[in-house]
């Protein structure tokens, strides 16, 4: 099982910049002149907005990536658009830098209002997407927002998580550094540098945007201070593949079309083929994914990092976030986390208020070297119903032990029981891909032919899952090819986001809250949301899929011989999520989870042998807590004829946008 220990990395103490200290030493020299209430003044507790946003400098560069992977014969460049706050510069003071590197500045738009870069017409950036440089700029930050390579108006070709995609924003931080070349258009040779900040970033991004921000961290870039990854990928396998298992029908070239400008379309096919050829359909592990996996570089990271996740994504699904989680914190990077009940969704439209002023105290916090006590705070805020939040000091919470729990023959074909000891037999199921996991957990107490279920008794106290599952399976298969999936299961009333509804959680609505300063060309102005809710009888709340023929390695999968016992471990996604006293804990064992997975290419039974199966999960309290919440009786509601969940999630879509 990953390692999913507790783990409170302390924030490292803010910087000084020696600047600071220039100012704090002439600051010491006038209170000697000062009034006593004036010369014993706090320092500020948080940035201001005492700069001009209307005034602000808009300007591009081009920088230079180093690399020609559009083969034209000449060093890519990449765009980056800045806003900046005229007033520091002239005064002599340098800014920190927050940045958010997108393939989507043109082709798709940002936010839950697609927006896209807007220009006047010398070329200077009118509306930027999103929140940031309306907000930030006033308090003293420059806003960089970079084009990926292939992109809008960058140079080169769109890559996909690769060498490419990471160097277009780790250039612009070099370059923010004084160690990369800038120029003033994209084929001039007027160059420009960067006197105007002091070095520092920090990036923002949600899925790609954030996937480039866990790819640069990776790197060890210097400058790089901290990152914001929202719903981000942490290996681009894992996107397309789980354990082998195909979660869509195409792959990274199609992406890459999909975002390419018309001039990177003209001069990238190429490339296209490379990622093709290097991303096989039969979910083998290739160097390609090889060098898109940030979670191996883990110990290169620097910079903080405050991790957003819906948990219940079902496109950047949430084992991106957990591996990287427990990686990092393996080498000790401080983390933040906020999980939230959605699917795809941007806190900014979740839980907007609390989300920016805690992002406000963060970038002041590792940018600007407040000391503004964030880093005292608990380190996860976690949404349990909707738009309630409880908070945990740790993440796992002190006292998660991995517990493993066995299946157990029950009443009848398919319908076993869950519990701490080990126990014989055999359960079969047949594969149907019409069939998912909605299904399935509609019909846990009945026997049906597709499924195996596993439930314990009405549980007397609240048990709490935090962290990362592991499903071990022995099957035997027969036909020659098999796909697995195992899904964890709330069984009882409750009130959730509605995750499976195309906006994911959430509804937009009509009025308009502001959130920075605006122009007439860029407003800080954004549409309002609450939660959209269901009342469901079930809620799925962590699942992992495989294919049986990768059962030995990722590197290569193997046909199955019928009648041949297999044994294989499946992740599941990481979550956070408390089964209620009354309610009952389930465990699903099937084959193709409609729309989420593929189906094999043949369609086989699988006999379980329940000896070599268990599910190893994060409790907090462990084996002695699960012990105690299955002990005794507690009455339960009768059970509805037909159990109300969520529509079947789809994911016929692939693009980690938003």
């Amino acid at each position: 099982m990953p390692k999913s220990t507790p783990d409170r990395a302390p924030l490292r103490t803010p910087r000084t910049p020696w600047r600071a200290l220039a100012a704090a030493a002439v600051a010491a020299l006038l209170a000697a002149f000062l009034t006593p209430a004036a010369a014993h003044a706090a320092p500020p507790a948080e940035s201001a907005p005492v700069y001009s946003y209307a005034h602000a400098v808009r300007e591009s560069v081009w920088v230079d990536t180093g690399l020609d992977e559009d083969r034209d014969g000449r060093p890519d460049r990449v765009a980056a658009d800045i806003v900046r706050p005229a007033e520091p510069a002239r005064a002599g003071r340098k800014v920190p830098v927050i940045m958010d590197a997108s393939p989507y500045y043109s082709c798709c738009g940002r936010g839950n209002e697609s927006q896209v870069k807007t220009y006047d017409a010398g070329g200077h950036v009118v509306q930027m997407p999103l929140f940031y440089d309306n907000y930030f700029v006033p308090r003293g930050y420059a806003f960089v927002g970079v084009d990926l390579a292939g992109t809008d108006r960058s140079d080169g070709c769109v890559d996909v998580g690769g060498r490419s995609d990471i160097q277009s924003a780790k250039a612009v931080i070099d370059w923010l550094g004084g160690r990369a070349k800038a120029y003033t258009s994209r084929t001039g040779t007027q160059a420009v540098k960067a006197t105007w900040t002091d070095g520092s970033t920090g990036m923002i991004g949600k899925s790609w945007d954030g996937t480039i921000a866990n790819g640069v961290a990776a790197t060890g870039v210097k400058g790089l201070r901290t990152i914001v990854p929202i719903s981000a990928i942490s290996s681009w396998y894992d996107y397309y593949f789980a354990q082998g298992a195909p979660l869509y029908d195409g792959g990274p070239d199609e992406l890459a079309g999909y975002v390419e400008s018309d001039a990177a379309q003209a001069h990238c096919a190429a490339e296209q083929r490379k990622l093709a050829d290097g991303s096989p359909r039969s979910g083998d592990w290739t160097p390609l994914w090889t060098e898109r996996d940030y979670v191996k570089d883990a110990a290169k990271v620097r910079a903080s990092v405050f991790v957003a996740q819906g948990m219940q994504d079902l496109n950047v699904r949430t084992k991106h976030f957990g591996q990287w989680w427990d990686a990092l914190a393996e080498h000790g990077v401080a983390r933040k986390l906020w999980l939230s009940q959605t699917g795809h969704v941007d806190p900014f439209d979740y839980r907007r208020g609390a989300w920016v002023d805690t992002l406000h105290r963060w970038f002041d916090h590792e940018l600007l070297g407040y000391h503004n006590g964030i880093d005292r705070e608990p380190v996860a805020d976690v949404e349990r119903h909707p738009g309630q939040w409880v908070t945990s000091a740790t993440w796992p919470p002190a006292g998660t032990r991995a517990t493993t729990l066995h299946p157990a023959p029950g009443t009848g074909p398919g319908v076993g029981t869950l519990g701490l000891r080990p126990a014989a037999g055999t359960e079969t199921f047949t594969d149907d891909p019409r069939l998912g996991e909605t299904d399935w957990a509609a019909r846990l107490t009945t026997s049906t032919p597709e499924k195996t279920g596993f439930l314990t008794a009405p549980l007397a106290h609240d048990l709490r899952l935090s962290g990362t599952s592991q499903v071990t399976v022995t099957a035997t298969p027969t036909t020659a090819s098999a796909h697995l999936s195992a899904v964890l299961v709330d069984v009882g009333p409750d009130t959730i986001r509605d995750y499976a509804d195309e906006a994911e959680g959430i509804t937009t609505l009509t009025d308009r809250t502001c959130w920075g300063a605006s122009t007439a060309g860029d407003s800080a102005c954004y549409l309002e949301t609450a939660p959209k809710t269901a009342d469901v009888d079930y809620t799925v709340f962590s699942r992992g899929w495989a294919d049986l023929g990768h059962y030995a390695s990722l590197a290569k999968g193997v046909p199955l011989t019928p009648g041949k016992a297999y044994t294989m471990t499946l992740t599941l996604a990481a979550t956070d999520h408390v089964v209620p006293k009354g309610h009952r804990l389930a465990l699903v064992i099937a084959g193709t989870d409609r729309d989420l997975i593929d189906p094999p290419s043949t369609t086989p039974s699988l006999t379980v042998l329940l000896a070599g199966t268990s599910a190893r999960l994060p409790l907090v309290g462990g084996a002695q807590a699960f012990a105690r919440a299955t002990s005794g009786t507690t009455a339960q509601a009768p059970a509805p004829d037909r159990p109300k969940g969520l529509r079947a999630p789809r994911t016929t879509t692939h693009l980690p946008a938003g």
